[in-house]
């Protein structure tokens, strides 16, 4: 299992983020991203901070962690300014907050953070055709999550994905223990959301192969 979208006490999560990888790592999780909710106003506070932390424990705990950013509620003009921003201070992972159906996220924030190029665009929701084959030729992934209210996009954006051949992920989005969720969970999570085994396993392999291109890079 590897989860690219976690929060940890440096934004809204409740554990450190060296506890949130050790319980992650006694679920078999082979990787972990630490994206904490970030503005212009903490990036550079916590970014920092989760790549010393990387640097300090992957190897003694024999798993892959990528220090990382989700971009949340920035004014969509702004996205791309936050995007460059995370990646010059080393955030190995970019993700930004989509336009979920249960938060108010300003309209326009999907295409923002597509058109900057994100890695990954977290919960969607209504996204539309136009915006998903904008993702596909940007390499932007769309993210499945299993954190109920954000799920509740989960048919749609796997029907728009497959439609304009977009790129897909699964993520927990984890703020506590209870959100690290099992491989088998994940995958009934993907199935529920009408992603064939065909597609749940090119997930996977989009997972792994986005791991392997950002853990070289950092």
């Amino acid at each position: 299992m590897i989860d690219l979208h976690t929060h940890t006490i440096f934004s809204d999560g409740v554990l450190v983020p060296a506890e949130l990888a050790r319980r992650a790592q006694a679920l078999q999780y082979k990787a972990l991203a630490f994206t904490d909710h970030v503005d212009f106003s903490n990036l550079d506070f916590v970014l920092p901070r989760l790549i010393s932390l990387c640097r300090k424990i992957a190897d003694e705990m024999g798993m892959v962690l990528l220090p990382g950013v989700e971009l949340t509620h920035l004014p969509p003009a702004l996205i791309a300014d936050g995007v460059a921003q995370a990646r010059d201070l080393g955030a190995a992972l970019v993700v930004v907050h989509g336009e979920s159906l249960v938060e108010p996220v300003a309209a326009g924030t999907n295409r923002a953070a597509i058109e900057a190029g994100a890695d990954i665009l977290a919960h969607p929701g209504l996204i539309t055709r136009e915006e998903a084959l904008l993702a596909a030729g940007k390499g932007v992934f769309l993210e499945i999550t299993t954190r109920p209210g954000h799920a509740l996009a989960n048919g749609h954006v796997a029907v728009t994905a497959r439609a304009a051949g977009a790129g897909l992920l699964l993520n927990n989005d984890a703020h506590a223990p209870g959100d690290l969720v099992s491989l088998a969970q994940a995958e009934r999570v993907a199935l529920g959301a009408g992603i064939s085994d065909q597609e749940w396993q090119q997930m996977r392999r989009n997972a792994r192969e986005l791991v392997e291109r950002k853990n070289v890079a950092n």
